[in-house]
């Protein structure tokens, strides 16, 4: 029988009960949350139940939700089970004051640099990470350039010319 969403929803549902919420299937990729503190259990489950095997961590990164108090910052894991073929994407949530998840390096190698340009990008720090330092940016680096912390663009400034940016007219 194919793997299908009903099916690792179902499997979900009865290990973690009603831990995992916001389900959704957004263009039919399953899609749930779970406290950050169960990171780990639910990425666990889904690695090692012989029905699901998600073995394969495809993506981990951020998003800064600013208005959601408390769970600013969201990490998102994005797992695939090669033999069925099958996705979903995992999420957590954690205060922006308290940026911290456990890491996933133990369970997935992939996660290392991953984590790393999470951390780097976001400032979320994963508690267990063997090498968690900045990958991209200069350590001297005083804020997380990823956060939604700095006011957009002033669409009324006249000391540049739109064009150069691809916007408006044409260069001349």
């Amino acid at each position: 029988m194919a793997l299908s969403n009903e099916i690792i929803k179902e499997r979900l549902r009865e290990k973690f009960g009603e831990r995992l919420v916001e389900w959704d299937e957004p263009y039919g990729l399953l899609t749930f949350a779970a406290p950050k503190e169960d990171n780990l259990k639910v990425l666990q489950f889904l690695f090692d139940d012989p029905e699901l095997r998600f073995q394969f961590l495809t993506d981990l990164c951020a998003v800064h939700y600013p208005g959601r108090e408390g769970e600013e910052l969201a990490v998102v894991y994005h797992l695939h089970n090669l033999v069925d073929n099958a996705r979903l994407r995992f999420k957590v949530y954690t205060s922006i004051d308290e940026p911290e998840v456990y890491t996933a390096t133990k369970l997935f190698s992939a996660a290392n640099w991953m984590e790393r340009e999470t951390f780097d990008f976001f400032g979320v720090y994963f508690k267990g990470h063997p090498k968690l330092k900045r990958i991209l940016n200069v350590d001297e680096m005083d804020y997380f350039p990823m956060r939604k912390e700095f006011p957009l663009e002033d669409q009324s400034r006249s000391d540049k010319d739109d064009a150069m940016f691809g916007r408006g007219g044409s260069i001349t």
